[in-house]
């Protein structure tokens, strides 16, 4: 199981540290399932399946962003960035420039 794919022993992981490995691997596998339904949708031939197709790529981004908050509500680092970077409309690289006050 991907979840259980650690690179050290569970039991010297805190639960903050378990917990946050269980959602990342989450997002991650959210994730590919979006990827896996969009590239299948842009492949096939049949209207109907496409749409089917395109419908369960949209539910699984929204798991990823459920999962994506559930991170934000828990991590103080996670919160930070994506606080700095998600809907901003000036180039990403500046948005990072400005928060760590190169510009």
């Amino acid at each position: 199981m991907s979840s259980e794919d650690l690179h050290i022993p569970r039991e010297a992981l805190s639960a903050e540290a378990r917990l946050l490995h269980y959602a990342i691997t989450s997002l991650r596998e959210e994730l590919d399932a979006v990827d896996w339904y969009r590239q299948r949708a842009d492949d096939t031939e049949d209207p109907e399946l496409r749409e089917i197709l395109l419908h369960n790529m949209r539910e699984e981004m929204e798991h990823a962003c459920m999962v994506l908050e559930w991170m934000r509500r828990r991590n103080a680092d996670f919160e930070r960035h994506l606080r700095t970077y998600l809907f901003t409309s000036a180039p990403i690289t500046e948005v990072e420039e400005a928060a760590e006050g190169k510009s």
